[in-house]
């Protein structure tokens, strides 16, 4: 029985992560329609796209504030509010500002709910099947972009006005969402660290898992009391962590500059820029999100057998052919129909089994347990910033520059990549976090 509660618990939360993809990719098949309807300027057109990727760094920096001050269930009651009002606000705005707003909001539901789904599945799963539950946020993420791409193209076909029903449809998943988060219970940790409320931390960790309970109750009592004395701090940013630092930023720099989400919230674009129609390339669209679901899956049997280190070579490789042959189509206007898709959709599988799987398991391995939440927030941060950046330019570059240069930029970053994981990615499969910690810090 508590098995099923605690998965049960993992897939309401979840639900978070599906709205986190559904938000995060909707907008690609509304973007076009959105430029043409306000008259927008290719600069404005790329902060209509890339506004909620600003609410999201915003919400990933300051998403912990909530979820340790309130508590985890409130902080994800305030994220599906966030859900549903930017959901109905984009479907009934009148003028672009206010889109503007509401697109924000859905940004920072984003942001917070990157930080805060993950810490409670964590803070309520059994240790052995903590990376199964936790994986399953991950895996509605993706789940939730290949929705929103099919629903995209369903709802493409109804007519001229179709991108307000596109963002508005969020509101169900949202709703259902806000309703659902009403059967799980507070995070026992959280009660604990956060409140002392020990004796209601012991009923919720004896449904989570009866034989545990009376332990994992005395211990994290034991380390709030140990936690209250003075001790030395180690500041993330000295010369100690200067490895794990790089790392990071590093590791979510090259994945932005892949051009991973330039690709999924302007892959019609870019399909029509090689002749496609509208439809068939909204279509190729939900073809990319299909692929990415795909592969995803595929890079979670396969993260923990061959390690991340293989993964990040094996993609790094493809990434750099895929991109080279997509810049030299756009060069020579060799389009040939289907190529670029086929290439992109190719690309996608390799950016799924490396990059995109191993980015938040890598981040979350090389940080010392002391500073382990704040190099996650910095590793966040810093993908965020550059999520907003390319969705920013990429309009801009595009059209400046022309689809060969853009996809040629991207493929040099790609070599670069591939450089950074041959000569400095440590391998961190099979290690335990203190032999990582050896392996980095003090090597």
């Amino acid at each position: 029985m508590y098995k099923k509660s605690v998965f049960t618990w993992s897939i309401v939360i979840a639900l978070g992560g599906f709205l986190f993809g559904f938000d995060t990719a909707v907008i690609s098949g509304a973007e076009q329609a959105i430029q043409q309807y306000w008259n927008l300027t290719d600069l404005q057109h790329g902060l209509t796209v890339s506004i909620a990727l600003i609410g999201t760094v915003i919400g990933s920096l300051t998403g912990a504030i909530p979820s340790d001050r309130l508590g985890r269930k409130k902080t994800l009651y305030l994220i599906a509010v966030l859900y549903l009002i930017s959901s109905l606000g984009t479907a009934f705005s009148t003028n672009w500002y206010g889109f503007l707003l509401f697109r924000l909001l859905g940004g920072l539901g984003v942001g917070a709910s990157s930080v805060t789904a993950p810490i409670y599945i964590s803070e309520i799963s059994p240790a052995n099947r903590r990376g199964k539950l936790v994986g399953l946020f991950q895996f509605n993420v993706v789940f939730g972009i290949v929705i929103s791409y099919l629903s995209n193209y369903l709802i493409g076909l109804t007519g001229e006005h179709s991108w307000r029903l596109m963002l508005g449809i969020q509101a169900v998943p949202s709703a259902v969402f806000l309703l659902l988060l009403k059967s799980i219970p507070e995070s026992p940790r959280w009660l604990i660290l956060k409140k002392g409320k020990i004796e209601q931390a012991r009923e919720i960790f004896t449904i989570i898992d009866p034989a545990t309970a009376d332990k994992l109750t005395k211990d994290i009592g034991e380390n709030r009391k140990a936690d209250s004395q003075p001790q030395n701090k180690q500041p993330l940013f000295s010369a100690r962590y200067k490895t794990p630092v790089m790392l990071a930023v590093l590791f979510a720099f090259f994945n932005q500059v892949s051009g991973i989400n330039a690709i999924i919230y302007y892959s019609p674009r870019i399909f029509e820029m090689t002749g496609l129609g509208r439809n068939s390339s909204l279509l190729s669209t939900a073809g990319i999100g299909i692929i990415n679901f795909t592969f995803t899956l595929l890079a979670m049997n396969f993260i923990d057998r061959v390690g991340r280190k293989a993964l990040m070579m094996i993609g790094s490789f493809g990434l750099v052919v895929t991109l080279g042959l997509v810049s030299y189509s756009f060069y020579t206007q060799s389009f040939n129909g289907w190529s670029v898709p086929v290439y992109l959709f190719v690309y996608i599988a390799f950016f799924a089994f490396s990059q995109g799987a191993v980015i938040w398991v890598f981040i979350s391995e090389i940080f010392p347990n002391q500073v382990r939440a704040k190099g996650q927030t910095l590793g966040s941060t810093t993908h965020w910033v550059m999520a907003a950046a390319i969705a920013f330019s990429f309009p801009y570059l595009s059209a400046k520059a022309g689809g060969g240069n853009t996809f040629l930029f991207f493929a040099v970053m790609m070599v670069l990549q591939l450089l950074f994981v041959w000569k400095l990615m440590p391998e961190t499969k099979g290690k335990s976090l203190e032999q990582i910690e050896q392996t980095i810090i003090l090597h």
